[in-house]
This record gives structure tokens, sequence and C-alpha cells, in this order.
């Protein structure tokens, strides 16, 4: 087993629909996930979040409450993914690095190819839209 890789994830949410996005490049290319990513060092998990999210998708967000932590261990690594309860604060938004991005509805949640450790958040997600 590999070392453990702490990021975080935002759910955003907006007009019952939450955001998606699809992975455009590496092992998990073509996969669907939430947009975030890994936390760097002296920055809490929220601060990670929103640089994240600027990174990827030029976004600000507004980080609420944590909707759950996902322990989840992959081939090669240990996944610990806080996941964070999210509304934009600004509207447009640009796919920096993603291959495609979705809202998806209550109906739609399964439509797309989610990544296992992020396949878990589906039955919370859904309560909330």
């Amino acid at each position: 087993m590999g070392a453990t890789i702490k990021v975080v994830a935002a759910i955003i949410i907006k007009d019952n629909k939450v955001f998606a996005t699809q992975r455009g490049y590496g092992e998990w290319k073509g996969w669907w996930e939430f947009p975030g990513g890994k936390i760097e060092a002296g920055e809490c998990p929220q601060e990670a979040l929103r640089r994240e999210i600027r990174e990827e998708l030029d976004a600000e967000i507004e980080v609420g409450e944590l909707l759950d932590t996902v322990e989840w261990d992959y081939p090669t690594f240990h996944l610990t993914m806080h996941c964070y309860v999210c509304s934009l604060v600004s509207e447009g938004m640009h796919l920096n690095e993603h291959e495609s991005a979705a809202w998806l509805t209550h109906d739609t949640l399964d439509s797309v190819k989610w990544l296992p450790a992020d396949l878990i958040l589906l039955d919370k997600i859904a309560q909330r839209l």
C-alpha cells in the first residue's frame, strides 16, 4: 500500500443540481468526479478547496459544511477526501483541466461513470437535490 493522499472535493450545488467534472488526464481519464485536489502543506481544507477551484475552474466558491470524509483504497495509494458543500460566488466557470462538466439533477446523478471514491457520496448528495 502506498502513501495516503489527502484531498478536498467541492460539492457545488445550485438550483437543485450538483456540479460534476470529467477527468481529462491520467489513469482515470474519462471518469467523473467532484472538482477539487490535493491539500498543500500549511493549508486548511477550506483554503485548499478555494485555491483548487480557482485553478481548475476560474471560479470563486463559498465553502460550507463538511458533507463527508471518504476513505478509499486505490491500488497504489490510500485516499482521504474531505467533501464540502459549496456554493458559487462567481457565475462563470472555465474548464482548465477537465474534459467535460455537467450540472446533474437528482434523476441524472447515475448517468455518468463516477470514480469509486466519489460514487459513495451520491446517496448523501441525492438527499440535498
